[in-house]
């Protein structure tokens, strides 16, 4: 580009200098070496450039931005000849990339989301803020629930661990012996099932033919399973407290299977035990009476020490009210609450009748359960108990209660106190309540 310069002037003017030279050579001369040349040079090199025509300049001008362009489109061309196609491949490779772990990112937030709906929909509506189940409220609930269990298994560990040394009493038998004794015994009704599971470790160690037809599951699946893996949660820490090796009534080989599967003989306890799932695909719990027994189960393996076990018959709780129906003059159940309408205990007898197990009550406010229209009747009663403390139980008008599945049922009740004796003031009130219709 230079040496097209240097041709213009020469053949556009056809002058030449003093000494015969061509101007095209100063010309070049100054423009290459101008950076070795003095100011004199410099300053001719200018004088020749200004008497060059406006053509001439604006040739040269347009030569100096061609010669840029082309250096630039070479630097274009030699970086993008240094890119391998590896390198375009690679950048197709990561933006897959990117937009899997983007889809994979949104996956999980989904997933999220659904689980935090599920906790709001299990988030009981006394826990509600506003009768709307909030996220933190969720959140918080889920992780007291995880704190209790964790506290409730800890306990258990602990009592287990105290109480070997100091039952001795406990009988200790095979699997085998298990399987005889329960086979030979004629189950009261098909919605029992028997259970074996360690009082260590957890592990079900023994269930019954009809455990799997009733929790609707698989016997593969019960044999790796803890007992308490198929409660509900609520339940586990009535579970917990009901099975401590110290509360344990021992089972003896001498115990007949009517014996063994008498209810009355021990006390029990209620737990709601996992079942089938709905039309919304989620699990299903049905009331269960637990009847629990300690034993010691020896290990198939020569040697092996034995373990300490827990025998369980599970009874599902049926419907007071369908086949086969308590008869009228036995729908009796008792009740205690304090003088601030709590409940402080609920007989065995009101499951059937009310649908509620003792654990969902106890603790709760007697209000919540009475019908609104019957509150000036609850009033009364509360007035004429604190009036005549310590007297003979009276009755007082019928008033309405709601079960568990919202419906409710009319009882006839008669009302008594207790009567702090240290204090002189009303403990507890009790009623004995009557099912009159439901």
């Amino acid at each position: 580009m230079l040496l097209m310069c240097d041709r213009s002037p020469t053949m556009s003017r056809g002058d030449s200098g003093p000494d015969g030279e061509e101007p095209a050579l100063s010309l070049s001369t100054a423009a290459g070496g101008g950076g070795q040349m003095g100011p004199s040079g410099d300053l001719g090199g200018r004088a020749q450039i200004e008497h060059l025509g406006g053509g001439e300049r604006g040739a040269l001008r347009e030569g100096g931005q061609e010669d840029e362009e082309m250096t630039n489109v070479s630097h274009d061309l030699s970086s993008s000849s240094n890119q391998s196609p590896e390198s375009a491949t690679g950048s197709t490779s990561s933006s897959i990339k990117r937009e899997h772990a983007g889809g994979g990112r949104g996956q999980a937030h989904r997933d999220m989301m659904d689980t935090v709906a599920e906790m709001k929909r299990r988030l009981p509506s006394d826990r509600r803020s506003r009768n709307k189940a909030s996220t933190v409220d969720a959140l918080n609930y889920a992780l007291n629930c995880v704190k209790q269990v964790q506290a409730n298994s800890e306990y258990y560990k602990l009592l287990m661990q105290n109480g070997q040394d100091q039952r001795k009493d406990a009988t200790v038998c095979t699997l085998e012996e298990l399987e005889r004794v329960t086979s030979e015994h004629n189950l009261k009704n098909t919605d029992s099932f028997v259970m074996v599971f360690s009082l260590s470790s957890g592990r079900v160690l023994y269930a019954s033919e009809q455990a799997p037809s009733l929790l609707c599951c698989k016997r593969k699946y019960l044999e790796s399973a803890k007992f308490v893996e198929l409660l509900f949660h609520q339940d586990v820490n009535v579970f917990y407290s009901h099975t401590a090796q110290p509360h344990l009534p021992p089972w003896s080989n001498s115990h007949s299977a009517g014996v063994l599967f008498d209810s009355a003989q021990v006390k029990s306890f209620f737990c709601r035990i996992r079942g089938s799932k709905d039309r919304d695909g989620e699990m299903r719990y049905n009331p269960f009476r637990i009847t629990p027994y300690l034993l010691k189960v020896q290990g198939t393996e020569s040697g092996e020490e034995e373990e300490p076990c827990c025998l369980a018959l599970a009874e599902r709780i049926i419907s007071g009210y369908e086949a086969p129906r308590i008869p009228m003059d036995k729908r009796i159940f008792t009740t205690t609450h304090s003088p601030g309408c709590i409940f402080l205990e609920v007989d065995d007898r009101a499951v059937p009748l009310l649908g509620y197990l003792p654990q969902d009550l106890i603790g709760t406010s007697l209000l919540t359960c009475i019908h609104p229209e019957d509150f000036p009747l609850m009033l009364s009663m509360h007035r004429k108990v604190l009036k005549y403390a310590g007297q003979p139980p009276f009755e007082h008008s019928p008033v309405r209660l709601r079960c568990q599945n919202g419906d409710y049922v009319t009882l006839d009740t008669s009302w008594s106190s207790f009567i702090n004796p240290w204090s002189r003031k009303v403990a507890f009130i009790i009623g004995r309540h009557k099912v009159r219709t439901s």
